[in-house]
């Protein structure tokens, strides 16, 4: 199932078990502050117009864009900030990258000619050109000036998140006291965030995520050794603060192990800049993906081995202690009349 991930092109969906599939998408973290001395209030609705018909129009001509693609908010106490501190944040979503697809426009040998490496170089140079002509660019919204800030997140970026993994264990190979004898290290676990556990559940069953479920889905990137599931209530409320009761449970985080760093590797490629679907479903999921840095499973394995050894000398060292403190407060009593 590896060698599916690892030919992976960067334009196509890859199908995954019960109905879902990972689409391709580009994600931008945009930030707006004031571009001239106005404190006149943001208005929300204005502002993702505006940007809106410029993204729309030429020279982006990113025609297909859906207003649901693109989401802007206003930032709490503006009247504590700075002049320069933003006071709008947005997400920007393109969906539709067929424009790269070579078979579209010079025919469908072309397309079988380039090779997953060169066609993800040429998405890599869209993408890096898109945000230089983001970036920075100031909009007019009735006079009032807005200046907009673009950057990747983490976690759509693949080539950063691999250099981040080798500079960690690189550094934590030469922090060692004997580098020499310390065995360089590979990431092998993975922490998806923000998925629906409903779709990672039983069908008429349960609508908590299922483990044989998510093992199911998760084995398709690559030879799985262990996984985790947990409620991921603290990314709903960083959504959601006024009913965080009300939505706790709807989102699963999920820690897969895989059995080898090859299938570490393409499994988070193929996860990065990607939005999980569903068939049926006009539902997508921007989930959050990184690589596991504080060893989840290692530091799981130590903890039972520790309960179960504090549990196996307990009832000695416990009837020993509770012998010993009975005599000596006896003793105490004794002595004390």
């Amino acid at each position: 199932m590896s060698a599916a991930t690892a030919t992976l092109r960067p334009t196509e969906p890859f199908p995954l078990p019960s109905g879902l599939s990972l689409a391709r998408r580009l994600k931008l973290l945009l930030s707006f502050s004031r571009a001239d001395l106005s404190v006149s209030p943001v208005d929300e609705w204005q502002l993702k117009s505006a940007l809106l018909a410029f993204l729309r129009n030429p020279p982006l001509s990113l025609s297909l864009l859906q207003d649901s693609d693109l989401s802007v908010s206003r930032l709490p106490d503006l009247q504590k900030r700075r002049r320069d501190d933003p006071v709008a944040s947005g997400i920007l979503y393109v969906r539709d990258l067929s424009f790269l697809r070579p078979g579209n426009r010079t025919g469908d040998n072309e397309a079988e000619k380039m090779t997953p490496e060169q066609e993800e170089k040429k998405y890599s140079q869209w993408r890096s050109s898109l945000v230089e002509k983001l970036d920075g660019i100031d909009l007019n919204l009735k006079g009032v000036m807005y200046r907009m800030s673009v950057e990747i997140p983490a976690s759509d970026d693949f080539t950063a998140m691999k250099k981040s993994w080798e500079d960690f264990y690189a550094s934590e190979l030469f922090s060692a006291r004997n580098p020499v004898r310390k065995i360089a290290k590979r990431p092998d676990t993975i922490l998806v965030r923000g998925v629906p556990s409903r779709w990672f559940a039983e069908t008429r069953i349960s609508s908590k995520a299922s483990t044989l479920v998510t093992h199911t889905i998760f084995s398709a990137l690559g030879k799985i050794r262990t996984l985790n599931i947990s409620n991921d209530d603290e990314l709903e409320e960083k959504k959601d603060e006024t009913n965080k009761g009300l939505i706790s449970g709807l989102n699963c985080k999920v820690w897969v192990q895989f059995e080898s760093y090859d299938d570490f590797h393409n499994a988070m490629k193929a996860l990065c800049g990607r939005s999980l679907e569903k068939e049926g479903s006009r539902l997508k999921v921007n989930y959050d993906v990184t690589w596991d840095r504080e060893g989840f499973f290692r530091n799981a394995q130590c903890e039972p081995a520790y309960n179960k050894l504090e549990e196996t000398d307990a009832p000695v060292h416990g009837r020993k202690k509770h012998y010993t403190s009975r005599i000596e407060s006896d003793h105490r009593k004794r002595f004390r009349d």
